[in-house]
Order: structure tokens, then C-alpha cells, then sequence
């Protein structure tokens, strides 16, 4: 049977029952924002058609895989996060 893990999330199970992983000193802010952002993601109000490049469509497809979730979720996501002022460049 396959493991229903990626390399990377037994990775981090495996560092959490070593006791090497610490919880940040914000965590309960770190969580609320992820539970406004999961509930804002999923309350759909309207309906955008957007045109984007084809490579842009593609990378989108597939950091929407890598991340395990549908490419208008990710898509949506981000528009939020930059449009909230919390999407950064990694300069």
C-alpha cells in the first residue's frame, strides 16, 4: 500500500516525534490568519474570468499540484494575499 504521505510531510513527522520541531512564539495569531484565509478562500461571491499567459496558466497548474490544490484555489489565494498587503517579494 502506498504511503499516503509526501517525502516532505513525513519529513516533518518524523522531526515532530524527535521533538525537534518548536512551536513559533506566535503561533495562535499564525493560526487565526490561516482560518480567516481558509474561510475567505472558500466564500465565493463572484465569478472572474481571467486571461493569463499559457506558461503562467501552466506554472500555476503546476505549483497548484505541488501544493495540493486546485489551480483556482491557489490562483485566488494569491490575489487575496496581495491584495491584503501579505504577499512579499523574497528580495
Amino acid at each position: 500500500m502506498k504511503d499516503p504521505m509526501s517525502v516532505e510531510e513525513r519529513d516533518i513527522l518524523n522531526r515532530f516525534e524527535r521533538g525537534e520541531l518548536r512551536s513559533t512564539p506566535d503561533a495562535e495569531r499564525e493560526i487565526e490568519i490561516a482560518r480567516r484565509s481558509a474561510r475567505n478562500t472558500f466564500n465565493k461571491s463572484k465569478r472572474v474570468n481571467l486571461r493569463v499567459s499559457e506558461r503562467d496558466f501552466n506554472l500555476a497548474h503546476s505549483r497548484a499540484r505541488e501544493e495540493g490544490i486546485p489551480y483556482q484555489t491557489l490562483l485566488s489565494s494569491v490575489i487575496h494575499k496581495y491584495l491584503s498587503g501579505r504577499l512579499t517579494d523574497k528580495r
